[in-house]
């Protein structure tokens, strides 16, 4: 009897021995080894979105630096190769071919803008290559179904149109609204989440202008608006046009509820340019804190951002809105690596970086967390309401969420 008990004993131990390493066992997908982790980007390091790229692209570069020097993650160190794209489509299209094909890397990661992450999207999802936590707000850029190797990281714009409805509806119930959009998707889905956040006062919607990207300028349209006796104003623009979009309602004393885009509500590269006396009373959209704005002087995080860039990215700009989305990008990237611990796969880093409900990353404002699921990619449903005073941006009220 005993020995059948210890050869009973002895077959369950063997079995334990035999399964132990399918928990333990090390699964590595392309370009990562015990020792390292291959990751690619291009970005517009040229062109006529350099300004967003240069600054952006040395913080990522600057941030896997820091965390090589700490050990990297789970004890390997970052590759990371970054190619300028130009931002133009085709180029975005032959970068990706490299880092995939040439390099081997185990994601794109981060890429900047609406074009080029259209441009890679079919390509990357073609080939199972995770193209990760993009920094674009199109619509369709959440379709997991569609293209489910492709996550993004930034609100999308029919979110945020959903969020500035709701906010109109309550600080402003009555208005006349006039909407100035860009003539892509960059536009149509913030006009399309405005008008189904509206939904049956959607007719307070009196008029609409759309320009076309390449337009020179934006004066005509801002005319056309005014005479339409718009009292609020509300644009999804690129950083030029509102600039621009700024400018002339105040050359034109026009004195409207003016909301821009969260994505050009930066103080340096946007309002400055057009004068921050023409920029006061503007209204925004904003999920991260704003590092030159006087309540967030003493700030822990805000800090520490700072001293990262003063360190390891001496060139950018910290009050660069695209500086500090890189930053908050990366942050999750680390998160989801980290999550993977040795399962380093395409497929297991898709899965940890739609597991982050909840989670919140640093220079993230009170009330603001990710929320992507395997079914829904949206990163945010919730946004805070800045006004701009003149100097810097102020939170308005409580979180306001777009469901």
């Amino acid at each position: 009897m005993n020995h059948l008990i210890d050869r009973a004993l002895a077959v369950v131990a063997l079995s334990a021995l035999l399964a132990a390493p399918a928990y333990a066992q090390k699964a590595y997908g392309p370009g990562v080894s015990d020792t390292e982790i291959k990751l690619g980007q291009s970005t517009p390091l040229s062109g006529p979105a350099s300004a967003f790229g240069a600054g952006a692209g040395r913080a990522v570069v600057g941030y896997f630096e820091m965390l090589n020097a700490k050990g990297g993650i789970n004890g390997r160190k970052i590759n990371f190769t970054q190619l300028d794209n130009a931002y133009s489509a085709p180029k975005a299209v032959e970068q990706s071919r490299k880092l995939i094909e040439d390099v081997g890397v185990l994601a794109e990661v981060g890429t900047i803008g609406t074009a080029p992450n259209v441009a890679i999207q079919k390509y990357l999802n073609a080939k199972q290559v995770p193209q990760l936590f993009i920094t674009a707000g199109g619509r369709r850029f959440n379709d997991p179904k569609t293209f489910p190797w492709t996550i993004p990281l930034y609100p999308d714009f029919e979110t945020e149109g959903r969020v500035v409805a709701k906010y109109i509806l309550s600080a402003k119930p009555d208005a006349k609204i006039g909407v100035l959009y860009q003539n892509d998707d960059y536009g149509k889905d913030y006009l399309k989440g405005l008008r189904a956040g509206l939904g049956p006062k959607a007719e307070l919607i009196v008029a609409q202008a759309s320009y076309e990207l390449a337009d020179p300028t934006i004066d005509s349209q801002i005319v056309q608006l005014k005479a339409a006796g718009v009292d609020t104003l509300i644009e999804q623009s690129s950083s030029k046009a509102a600039a621009q979009s700024i400018r002339k309602v105040f050359e034109l004393g026009w004195k409207p509820l003016h909301v821009i885009g969260g994505s050009t509500a930066s103080v340096e590269t946007i309002l400055k340019p057009a004068g921050l006396e023409a920029s006061k009373g503007l209204v925004t959209t904003q999920f991260l804190k704003q590092p030159g704005d006087p309540a967030w002087a003493n700030d822990d995080e805000v800090k520490a951002y700072k001293e990262f860039l003063k360190t390891y990215a001496p060139s950018a700009n910290p009050d660069d809105y695209s500086v500090l989305v890189a930053y908050m990008n990366v942050h999750a990237l680390e998160l989801a690596l980290r999550k993977c611990g040795d399962d380093l796969t395409r497929e297991n880093l898709i899965k940890q970086a739609t597991s982050l409900s909840g989670e919140r990353l640093p220079m993230m404002l009170p009330g603001v967390s990710i929320g992507t699921r395997p079914g829904d990619y949206t990163p945010f449903r919730t946004l805070r309401i800045a006004t701009f005073d003149g100097e810097s941006w102020s939170l308005t009220g409580e979180p306001l969420s777009a469901d």
